[in-house]
């Protein structure tokens, strides 16, 4: 191999070597993804002991991407309970109210996009919620449980299923889970050739501490 195509092959590696690492890692690569389905009928009722959480001591966040980067968010307002049916959470059930217009991203610019209608648009959807339909024991990645439910973002209502990890001691219930979400599935779409450029999946981060 003369020196002139060792210096072709040398260039053309050197510019693939580029263009990927001008793409951001995808968060949600190793993330396990939610499964979706019509809208289930809640198996258990609002029985049992109210264990409350809210925003003061649980977190609600998210991690979107694109291409070139990304970025982090939450809510910074939502109520919520966890409904402890025999101290077991294969019986139990929780409910969670998250105010939209708290939502918040590490970019002032990006957080007040996300409140127009080209994402969340908080002024006709302030509110997002979720009530569990069905917590099984077992969960992906070494969750102890996998949790179904009913999860309306944006006006559209669909039934999602993660892994999850619940502890249940004294009056304390801890539920702990990260698994994506697709933008798309809840009309989360940003018109135009841009919405190419933004990845599908966004990344979920619950960190729920509910008591009595």
């Amino acid at each position: 191999m003369n020196s002139k195509v060792k210096l072709i092959i040398f260039c053309v590696v050197i510019g693939f070597m580029f263009v990927l690492s001008g793409c951001a890692a995808d968060p949600a690569a190793n993330v396990p993804k939610t499964t979706t389905s019509d809208p289930k009928t809640p198996a258990n009722s609002t029985g049992g002991d109210k264990l409350a959480f809210s925003n003061e001591g649980s977190k609600v966040e998210f991690v979107g991407s694109k291409v070139t980067g990304k970025h982090d968010g939450g809510f910074k307002k939502f109520t919520g309970a966890v409904y402890l049916v025999n101290n077991k959470a294969e019986e139990s059930r929780v409910d969670v109210d998250i105010d939209t217009t708290s939502v918040f991203t590490d970019a002032d610019g990006l957080t007040e996009h996300l409140k127009t209608s080209d994402f969340f648009d908080v002024a006709k959807f302030p509110k997002a919620s979720f009530v569990s339909t069905e917590i099984k024991a077992g969960g992906d990645k070494g969750a102890t449980h996998t949790v179904t439910g009913n999860l309306e973002l944006k006006g559209v209502k669909k039934s999602v299923t993660f892994p999850a990890t619940i502890k249940i001691e004294g009056n304390a219930v801890a539920v702990q889970a990260e698994f994506a979400i697709n933008r798309r599935d809840f009309g989360i779409n940003y018109a135009g050739k841009a919405n190419d450029l933004i990845r599908d999946d966004v990344v979920m981060k619950l960190n729920i501490n509910a008591k009595k």
